[in-house]
């Protein structure tokens, strides 16, 4: 070969390899996928039973070791259950009540799994477990174990004890009542979801292909992935605890990416198939393109989630490990699956066409003109759209975050008509208490004026409705009983604790209850040490940590999300650009959460109590998730303004012609990820209610906003500048960054210039190698 010249060789990348290797094993990969669909049939069939309804507390937080202290050395601690027992001759005095009442105290006290019991009769006439107007009184009781434990506990005493006869009509409610409503109540809901899930995606993707063997394909991908997911779920709370509402919302996403990647796959499959491949070629040309794009996705969605375990809260650890191998499963199903189904229909994917309209050429249609609505305005378009989106945004400058409680369920729930009921005739919020542990006080009896005097200090709190104590009960700054029953059960050693009633207008977690707490700490004490605990002490102890925790998991996200995005298209610009558009538009849908949520329109409409907070997960959980979500769409959509700016070199072009091709599809994925996540709206659970409208609001204010406005009149402004990079982290890339599925290799010669260099080109002509000199 002559000096100076050149020969061409073209090499698979690593998508165009598994294109290929699926096409020759079809049959193996089609079988194995039947048989992991059996398996996690019937192992993740009984999923709901493994999973917690706990996870909300910080493990090691100053509360959290109060309250184990409490249970563990004084026998004291959380009220979790409560029963309401209303007399039916209107008198809890009355001879007979009081004795049938007693009654009922030792014996629910007796029950295995109850820790300790005590009621209005049994403490001899404690008047504020007794209702205003005499005719209810209560039994208070703490269950042994975890919220697990305690639910499942429930599962069999509730029904024992919720009867009613010629006496006394008993209901049961408390914390972990409300819970195990909300446990069962998620397990029904998502049958009810998936009622309406797949018929309605159904239609859509019906409405989308315009054929009926098309439309199946993402569906049953989808179905793939929803099943994995109980299997995934399953086999993670074998090792780790994992909340019961990942399975509403990690069965959502599994769905709704399975279809996802499945319309990128199947759009682009067809298209080959009409520029003329054969089903081979076309299966490999959808495997290297859109599947590559698909692989990205799911790696960069992954990415975000992962930011959720680096939070010290349970529930939301349980969504990162869940949701990361949810991702990993849709994604596999898509690119393995999804090929070898192909390979095996061909053309017949076109079988039972209904009506269908070819894609319009390039340079017409209606993505066409908005795409050049778009191009023409960049900076009208891009100051309007900033606009709506920080108008939108405006209502998350006043979120309140608060913690789960009882009203997260509907006011029909049998737990939350109880607690309605106590909350409105007693005087204290007896399901709520706080614990003020005095760890070291020498010996109790000789500091009996302390603790009295203590006692009277915290009870004349504003929000207080009563503190018991070794020395008795007090209420507005004075001692309103002494009881020689109270000894024993505050008081063991050299330790003593205060119980700590609110009044019953004050709801756990609520900025009132963080006002009381703070008041509480700031109380003058006797004694060397004191430590707050219960369940609204516990919450702001878990918010310090979370928001703690919360700077390095956004900049882990980000620096994640710039990496991938930098290595994957090799521009500075188009990363930074994608992560503030993200923010602002997730910003527009937390505002939207609080005036929905928290400001309560819209509460009749979709069927919630307004609690004047949103739960302080819920911005945390739906940002990892929308921001994954959001950069699925981005890179799906830079991915072929990329191949055509490759192809043409010419930015406005590319971004036209990538919105024309794009804007249609990244619609309809869209509107298929919102029904299914708005089909969670469905639930009795306000919590699952949040998270349906939130994310499903996050995904169709990016494809609609930002994906269809936004990014490309920025990439218009920019220009040349979009795919711009600094020469050393140009060569990083290079080296390490994602390639274009397959290339050719250009081998030059050694000349009397220098010695014999390697260059690679991307192949951009789709199926075909380009020939001559580059």
């Amino acid at each position: 070969m002559a000096k100076g010249s050149f020969t061409e060789r073209r090499t698979d990348g690593v998508m165009t390899r598994l294109g290929r290797f699926t096409m020759r094993r079809r049959g193996a990969v089609l079988v194995a996928s039947g048989i992991f669909f059996a398996g996690a049939g019937i192992v993740g069939a009984g999923v709901a039973s493994h999973l917690s309804s706990g996870g909300f507390d910080v493990s090691h937080s100053q509360a959290v070791r109060t309250e184990q202290f409490l249970e563990q050395r004084l026998n004291g601690g959380q009220v979790d259950t409560i029963l309401v027992l209303t007399a039916k001759g209107g008198n809890v005095d009355d001879p007979r009540v009081a004795a049938e009442g007693e009654w009922l105290t030792a014996q629910f006290a007796k029950e295995p799994g109850v820790a300790d019991a005590f009621s209005y009769w049994s403490l001899r006439g404690v008047a504020p477990l007794r209702s205003n107007d005499g005719a209810k009184a209560l039994i208070v009781a703490r269950l042994a174990g975890n919220q697990d434990q305690k639910v499942h506990l429930l599962d069999r005493l509730t029904p024992k004890y919720t009867h009613a006869n010629g006496l006394l009509d008993v209901r049961v409610s408390g914390y972990s009542e409300v819970f195990r409503e909300v446990d069962h109540q998620t397990q029904t809901d998502l049958k009810h979801a998936e009622l309406i899930i797949v018929p309605l995606t159904g239609i859509l993707l019906l409405f989308i292909f315009r054929g009926a063997v098309a439309s199946a394909l993402p569906l049953a991908v989808g179905g793939l992935a929803a099943v994995g997911t109980m299997f995934v779920l399953r086999a993670i709370a074998s090792v780790t605890e994992v909340s019961v509402f990942a399975l509403n919302m990690t069965t959502a996403l599994s769905l709704g990416l399975g279809i996802d990647y499945s319309l990128f796959i199947v759009s682009r499959y067809r298209e080959e198939l009409g520029h003329g491949l054969d089903t081979e070629e076309a299966v490999v040309r959808a495997v290297t393109t859109a599947g590559r794009t698909v692989v990205f996705s799911a790696i960069t969605v992954a990415g975000s989630l992962l930011a959720l375990l680096l939070f010290p809260l349970p529930f939301l650890r349980s969504f990162g490990y869940a949701g990361i191998a949810v991702v990993a499963l849709a994604g596999a199903a898509a690119v393995v699956t999804l090929p070898a189904i192909l390979a095996t229909i061909g053309p017949r994917i076109d079988k039972w066409s209904l009506n269908r309209r070819p894609v319009p050429p390039v340079g017409s249609g209606f993505w066409h003109r908005l795409a050049d609505a778009v191009l023409c305005r960049p900076i009208p378009v891009a100051t309007l759209g900033v606009g709506v989106l920080l108008v939108l945004g405006a209502p998350f400058l006043h979120m309140q975050l608060g913690m789960p409680d009882p009203r997260v369920l509907p006011p029909s729930a049998p737990g939350r008509q109880v607690v309605d009921q106590f909350t409105k005739d007693f005087s204290g919020n007896e399901g709520f208490p706080e614990f003020v542990l005095a760890p070291n006080v020498g010996n109790p009896a000789a500091r009996t004026v302390d603790i009295d005097a203590y006692a009277a200090r915290l009870s004349a709190v504003s929000g207080v409705a009563r503190v018991d104590t070794a020395t008795g009960s007090y209420a507005q700054g004075g001692r309103i009983l002494a009881n020689p029953r109270f000894q024993a059960r505050f008081e063991k050693g050299s330790s003593v604790y205060f119980s700590v009633v609110p009044a019953a207008s004050i709801q756990p977690y609520s900025p009132r209850a963080g006002q009381l707490i703070s008041a509480l700490r700031a109380q003058p004490t006797p004694f060397s040490s004191v430590s707050l605990g219960g369940a609204t002490a516990s919450f702001f102890e878990a918010k310090d940590a979370l928001f703690g925790r919360l700077p390095v998991a956004l900049a882990l996200i980000a620096v994640a999300t710039f990496a991938l995005l930098f290595l994957a298209f090799g521009s500075v610009l188009v990363p930074l650009k994608a992560i503030v558009l993200n923010l602002l538009s997730l910003t527009a849908t937390f505002g939207a959460m609080v005036w929905v949520f928290q400001q309560g329109h819209l509460a009749g409409l979709l069927g919630f109590t307004p609690r004047e907070t949103v739960d302080i997960f819920n911005p945390i959980l739906m940002f990892a998730i929308a921001f994954g979500l959001s950069m699925d769409y981005e890179v799906f959509m830079l991915s072929r303004i990329k191949e055509e700016y490759d192809r043409m070199g010419d930015n406005n072009a590319a971004v036209a012609v990538g919105l024309e091709r794009t804007g249609r599809l990244v619609t309809a994925a869209a509107l298929l990820m919102a029904a299914v996540f708005l089909a969670q709206v469905t639930s009795e659970v306000s919590i699952v209610k949040t998270f349906g409208l939130g994310l499903a609001l996050a995904v169709l204010a990016d494809a609609f906003i930002v994906r269809t406005a936004l990014v490309p009149a920025f990439m218009r402004i920019a220009g040349r500048l979009n795919w711009w990079a600094p020469a050393w982290m140009s060569r990083v890339r290079d080296r390490v960054g994602f390639r274009e599925a397959d290339t050719v290799i250009v081998l030059e010669e050694p000349t009397s210039r220098g010695p014999a260099r390697r260059r690679e080109r991307p192949l951009v002509a789709a199926g075909r190698v380009k020939s001559g000199r580059p």
